[in-house]
């Protein structure tokens, strides 16, 4: 924010400064984190009530607004069953948008106002229908570029809307009968139903599931639910970290709560919807309050943990980690003497390039750059009239973009 307001204050012509508002806001948008929460696979049905607000018709943006949310708003704000995790997200920082029934789960649809690519994580909470063919494979390449999946199971013979399909077999039908990879993440949930309270937890090194940034997680309670088997044959990455009383908590069957990584992206599953349940929600339904109300556990912890985990770390390949931690600087900035130099450090990726973009993305210089542990570069920028120029560092899908300001005075 300093180098925005030094650029500035040093930019007299207005149209540049409303110019530069413009980006910096889209910049902003752009880079706040997006939660869609789902209700397209009957998530209402019986007595269930999974969605963040407007339990009689829920839409796309919550009511009321979410601009309206504090640090001490209550989560009677909104009146879904997930509303409590809703305004969790919202005090986090986050955006949070339902994907009502009328939406369609894709990836990569320019067309789709809702499309998954336009998210950071998606929370599937007890879906009682089936996915189709095409959503699968959304879902999928969601993941693996990058997304983060949160699956949420219920028992079985939990088939709230009698279509013959219940929340363990639907979870189990999007993995195995994608038409793309089988069991991609190594986790399959279980076909029973537990009723029970666990303090059975993994140890597991740099733990931000269990010992997260919400805070710690010693005991879940589970109101009807299931398990999971892992399966690290098909993905070494499945980790359990809660478990039935008396498994192993090393071992890969009798899993509550579990994760993975597949691709860019990553996953959580849940065995039991009771934990997200936080009490209130539609006129008729029977209502309980899991996420805060039972006595001694810790399911708003754990699964905002896990929400923040899905949204804030992306597994990428080693490579682009090291350019993402990369030091780039730009000196002087404003540049008034038509050079700018450019400090690199840390660069461990082959067919990187430095760009200078005007405002509509055209790129007016451009030079390729080699791995080396620092590098330091001057560009003669001269011939550019005065504005507001970007400058990009790029090495394969990941590029790093700043704003820097020319004066010819």
């Amino acid at each position: 924010m300093r180098t925005f307001a030094l650029i500035f204050n040093n930019i007299d012509n207005m149209k540049y400064r409303l110019t530069l508002l413009v980006l910096l806001i889209s910049i902003t948008a752009f880079s706040q984190i997006k939660i869609l929460f789902d209700d397209t696979k009957a998530e209402q049905a019986g007595n269930a009530d999974w969605v963040i607000s407007n339990s009689s018709s829920p839409t796309q943006i919550p009511t009321p607004p979410q601009s309206g949310i504090s640090s001490s708003t209550l989560e009677t704000y909104w009146s879904g069953g997930l509303s409590a995790w809703g305004v969790d997200c919202v005090k986090k920082g986050y955006y949070v948008e339902t994907l009502p029934p009328s939406g369609s789960i894709t990836y990569g649809n320019s067309s789709n106002s809702q499309d998954l690519s336009k998210y950071n994580v998606f929370i599937v909470c007890e879906p009682n229908s089936v996915f189709s063919a095409t959503e699968k494979i959304a879902m999928l390449d969601f993941v693996k570029n990058g997304g983060g999946l949160f699956m949420v199971s219920d028992h079985t013979q939990s088939d709230r809307n009698n279509d013959g399909w219940d929340s363990p077999a639907v979870w189990n039908d999007f993995l195995t009968n994608n038409g793309k990879i089988s069991n991609p993440f190594g986790i399959a949930f279980d076909l029973v139903n537990i009723s029970l309270t666990s303090t059975n937890l993994a140890t597991i090194a740099n733990d931000s599931i269990l010992k997260g940034a919400m805070g710690s997680c010693a005991k879940v309670m589970w109101s009807n639910g299931t398990t999971m088997t892992l399966d690290k044959t098909k993905n070494p990455t499945a980790v359990g970290y809660i478990y039935n009383t008396g498994a192993s908590t090393s071992g890969t069957t009798n899993v509550m709560f579990a994760t993975a990584k597949y691709g860019n992206g990553k996953v959580a599953a849940i065995g039991d919807s009771s934990p997200c349940d936080d009490g209130t929600g539609g006129s008729g339904n029977t209502l309980y309050n899991g996420y805060t109300g039972d006595v001694g556990v810790n399911h708003e912890n754990i699964l905002m943990n896990a929400t923040i985990w899905l949204a804030t770390h992306k597994a990428k390949p080693s490579a682009l980690e090291n350019l993402q931690m990369a030091d780039f600087k730009l000196f002087a900035n404003p540049v008034k003497d038509g050079k700018l130099n450019i400090s690199i450090s840390d660069i461990d990726f082959a067919a990187s390039k430095i760009q200078i973009l005007d405002l509509t993305g055209k790129a007016v210089f451009t030079t390729d750059i080699e791995s080396n542990s620092l590098q330091t570069y001057t560009i003669n920028l001269e011939s550019l009239h005065t504005g507001l120029y970007m400058c990009r560092l790029t090495a394969g899908d990941f590029s790093k973009t700043k704003i820097i300001s020319i004066s010819t005075k």
